[in-house]
């Protein structure tokens, strides 16, 4: 009588260990919300959002429904997130595809002096609690869009100096 209660114990325990395992895996492997694919995915050479805002009928007419506003707006919060995360690690490169000249030439200053200065931004980009479309032109074949962005952004900001030994 005994083996065949240790036989329904290991069962039984195997059956509670498997149901244990299989809540953690789906507790576990869900995204909580802040993950999103990786960025290569969106912008393999930069800009491949802005061509599909090109083909787009709705836009390209000036009528804007709501889906295409936030079509518009994920890629515009990926765009955000890459130029935030860029700057603060000081990718030139990442930069010189999302930004206009004007602005790049700003950004590329400002990575220059801190370099200079040796100073180390050290960024972690939380997520973004908002953005809204403020404005949306069309001059010629120019679209203008005006975006705010409510975002959480933790920065520390480190001055490496080098003290001399005596």
């Amino acid at each position: 009588m005994s083996s065949q209660f240790g036989f329904i114990d290991i069962i039984l325990l195997a059956m509670f260990a498997g149901f244990i395992i299989l809540r953690l895996r789906n507790i576990l492997g869900r995204k909580t919300g802040h993950q999103g694919k990786p960025l290569n995915n969106y912008f393999p050479k930069g800009m491949e959002v802005l061509h599909d805002i090109e083909k787009n009928e709705a836009i390209r007419t000036g009528n804007v429904d709501e889906e295409t506003k936030k079509q518009f707006l994920k890629g515009a919060n990926i765009a955000y997130e890459e130029i935030i995360t860029s700057l603060a690690k000081g990718d030139k490169k990442s930069l010189k595809s999302l930004l206009a000249k004007d602005l790049y030439n700003n950004f590329s200053e400002a990575i220059d002096d801190r370099k200079k200065k040796q100073i180390k931004y050290e960024t972690t980009f939380i997520g973004i609690k908002s953005s809204k479309i403020l404005e949306f032109k069309k001059i010629e074949n120019i679209y203008k869009v005006t975006v705010n962005f409510v975002s959480e952004i933790v920065t520390c900001v480190k001055e490496l100096k080098v003290v001399p030994t005596q």
